[in-house]
């Protein structure tokens, strides 16, 4: 710890805006700033003075602002992607609040505005590999069976690509699928997928917007090597109340948001479910007649403002998967999250926010027969406490300051068996550890063209007892085992995380951007499959499995044309990671006390270009991206130790998506995927022994499935639009041409001629319409 606190004090020194001091003819002009119509603060919205070219802040992800000026009248100008920009008249005598409302609509063709304050978000920003989508950014996106979901549209961004039909995950600039921290309201989602990825958790009509960062990461986030998706749920109308939802073939939503205590503050609940059972009871198979299968999520907030300094906000989501066949067996699996913050002003300068937080996943997997009963089921909780600062200095410097410690407790095995069953119930040992965090960030706008963030965050991981810690060998015996009293400190890990983004303007239309950032990741998911799935097992770091680290370089060209309507980004990136997971050949990942005897570790490298551009305005809008990358892993003991494709590694991904506005109530889309096929391990020849033929399998991942591709069509029609009502349809169809995209394939004996091997594809979506109700009152 002495290590970390000498670097804290190195950066302090470090820190140019620690040694600034306001002018005493300087004050401040800080607010909130929020939709006109619904009360929803708007995060990342920016202020600037046309008077002072270059002088501007954005909002905080409270919609809070601070920025400062000498004494004078100055014209504010507040913008927001999507709304109309205003502009404010203040005088400036003295520290000033000044809240701001905005409207939504496109008003940016109205008002020409010279200077700093025109030029493009994308330019002005750092870090590189940052991104941000709105819901109206994917209300009209084709998905499948015409959910909008968030997380389906970003796997169409570079960098981001998708697991493949009927799996959870995704994977960002190399990295595995777990190694992305998906926040709601700040708590973790571990896994965000529902019907094993043909949807994921997350109710669109609950969120406001989506962050990702896939590189330069602020230094407040940690936990995860590849990316951060930090989701931002809806307040809640604070001016009327409302209700929407929609009504699909397989699943249907409702939401009811309003005012409480006479305005000073909102509320929103918004439900989700799945009816197939509904019709799997029609079928003529009695086996799918007795089939259950569905899912539900529930997302609740309020907030409410104590005083024009104060605001407190709790919001939770609770979702849950369910399929059962005929015979009982089944599995079971769902999220829970809670999140209780405070926002505190201090003064015009000083904004704090504290969060105390719980998440938890958790899984169960049932086998029934006439004599068997069995369960096994996974899970993992956290309590976490977050602490941050936001200290605006001036109008070019902000220092971000804060901690956070998370209790994590994991099951990784539990089976329980009827009293009538042939087998003994096994519940493996809880595994404890604390995961703290330490951080300083400072934003410095060092000139007009040049914008620095660079920060410091310290995290240590305390595995706790109780419980016997093993030691092993090379072939996975048992060498030692210690047993630890609980609360006993087994190991410690404390790993520096430095961060820095730096981002300079060549002109008023193009920038320039680089970053380098270390991650370190502390939970680990066993997964010896291509993608996330529920059955999978969580494991913290232990005396055995180190934490996985990541150092990423990045750097990337920014440019605008047609005066902001179209944006273009290009950039490069390479990832080193150290101690890397994998599996020995034949590892048994459920139920397995000695889980760590199975794992072998390594290194990783992981480099790509993503080019990516974006027509904002006009009827048609959309993107195209498309991203050339690599990702190897070195392991001892797999490959002759020799680099080796990791399981996620796709050379070519291409993403089109395109929207055009045909008419007033016509709204046509489409987009088009391509990927190349994802490596496996095919078998290269076979022997029999006893008659059964054994597979014979060469260097792993030293194959390919096929590549992916596939076109979706969209179309909305707007019934019936005014100030109070709102309805339309939205029809899609998922895969128009039928493409068989592969999501497994099987060698196996043709049972006609044991002698021959035949090659079996199952493919789960030819082609998928759907149909859409949307309403809103």
């Amino acid at each position: 710890m002495r290590k970390a606190k000498h670097l804290l004090g190195i950066f302090f020194l470090m820190s140019p805006a620690i040694l600034l001091a306001q002018s005493k003819n300087h004050y401040s002009l800080s607010g909130t700033i929020k939709d006109k119509a619904t009360g929803e603060t708007l995060p990342g919205a920016t202020v600037s003075f046309l008077q002072l070219p270059g002088v501007g802040v954005a909002a905080n992800s409270y919609g809070f602002y601070s920025v400062s000026a000498p004494e004078g009248s100055y014209i504010l100008i507040a913008t927001y992607i999507g709304y109309r920009t205003d502009t404010l008249y203040v005088d400036l005598k003295g520290d000033l609040q000044q809240n701001i409302n905005l409207e939504a609509g496109f008003g940016l063709k109205e008002v020409k505005i010279t200077g700093s304050s025109s030029r493009s978000n994308n330019i002005l920003t750092a870090p590189p590999g940052a991104q941000k989508l709105s819901i109206n950014d994917i209300k009209n996106v084709p998905v499948l069976l015409g959910e909008k979901d968030v997380l389906k549209t970003i796997q169409l961004l570079p960098g981001i690509v998708a697991a493949g039909d009927g799996k959870a995950g995704f994977f960002v600039r190399g990295g595995d699928a777990d190694q992305n921290l998906i926040l709601l309201d700040e708590a973790t989602v571990y896994n965000a997928s529902h019907l094993l990825g043909f949807f994921s958790v997350f109710n669109s009509d609950a969120i406001k917007d989506i962050l990702i960062y896939k590189a330069g990461m602020p230094a407040d986030y940690g936990g995860r090597l590849s990316s951060v998706e930090d989701i931002h749920m809806n307040d809640g109308n604070n001016q009327k109340f409302g209700v929407s939802g929609g009504l699909g073939l397989i699943a249907s939503r409702l939401t009811v948001e309003g005012p409480l205590l006479d305005h000073n503050g909102s509320f929103i609940i918004s439900a989700r479910r799945t009816y197939v059972d509904a019709f799997t009871g029609l079928a003529a198979d009695s086996t799918i007649r007795k089939t259950k299968l569905y899912f539900y999520d529930i997302n609740l907030k309020g907030n409410y403002q104590v005083n024009k300094n104060d605001r407190v906000f709790l919001s939770g989501y609770f979702g849950k998967d369910y399929l059962q066949l005929k015979q009982g067996n089944g599995i079971d699996y769902g999220n829970s999250t809670g999140t209780l913050r405070w926002n505190h002003i201090f003064n015009n300068s000083l904004f704090s926010n504290t969060s105390l937080i719980y998440n938890s996943f958790n899984y169960n997997t049932h086998f029934q027969s006439s004599t068997n009963n069995i369960t096994v089921g996974s899970a993992i909780t956290d309590y976490h406490l977050k602490q941050d600062f936001n200290y605006y200095l001036n109008s070019n410097n902000k220092l971000d300051i804060g901690l956070e410690s998370i209790y994590h407790v994991t099951q990784p095995g539990a089976a329980t068996t009827s009293q009538t069953s042939n087998y003994n119930s096994i519940v493996l040992q809880k595994k404890y550890s604390v995961e703290s965090a330490v951080y300083i960030s400072h934003e410095w706008k060092a000139t007009d063209r040049l914008k620095l963030t660079y920060g410091l965050r310290v995290s240590d991981l305390s595995v706790l007892g109780p419980g016997n810690f093993y030691t092993y060998d090379a072939a996975g015996n048992i060498l030692t085992n210690t047993d630890y009293s609980s609360g006993k400190i087994v190991k410690n890990y404390i790993n520096p995380e430095p961060r820095i983004a730096a981002s300079y303007q060549l002109n008023d239309s193009s920038s320039v951007k680089i970053s380098y950032d270390r991650n370190v990741q502390n939970i680990h998911l066993l997964n010896n499959s291509t993608a996330t799935s529920p059955t999978n097992v969580y494991l913290p770091s232990t005396n055995v499995v180190k934490p996985e680290i990541a150092d990423q370089f990045s750097i990337g060209y920014y440019r605008t044309f047609h005066q902001n309507g179209i944006e273009f980004s290009s950039e490069i990136y390479y990832k080193t990671l150290q101690n890397q997971i994998d599996y020995k050949d034949g590892a048994n990942l459920v139920g397995n006390e000695n889980i760590e005897a199975d794992l072998l570790f390594g290194a990783g490298r992981a480099y790509g270009w993503e080019t990516y551009v974006k027509k904002k305005y006009g009827r048609l809008t959309g993107w195209v991206s498309y991203t050339l990358s690599k990702s190897e892993r070195k392991i001892n003991g797999i490959n002759n130790n020799n680099y080796y494709l990791a399981s996620q590694d796709q050379t070519n991904h291409l993403s089109i998506v395109g929207m055009y506005q045909a008419s007033k109530r016509w709204v046509l889309s489409a987009d088009f995927v391509y990927n190349t096929g994802t490596p496996v391990t095919y078998p290269e020849g076979k022997f029999s022994v006893d008659g059964s033929p054994v597979y014979a399998y060469g260097d792993r991942n030293s194959q390919r499935l096929p590549a992916y591709n596939r076109l979706d069509l969209g179309a909305t029609l707007y019934v019936k639009k005014t100030r109070r009502i709102e309805s339309s349809w939205n029809f899609s169809i998922y895969n128009v041409y039928g493409q068989s995209n592969p999501y497994t394939i099987v060698f196996q004996a043709d049972p006609n001629n044991m002698n021959r091997t035949q090659v079996q594809q199952t493919t789960l979506f030819k082609m998928v319409p759907s149909i859409t109700y949307n309403f809103k009152f």
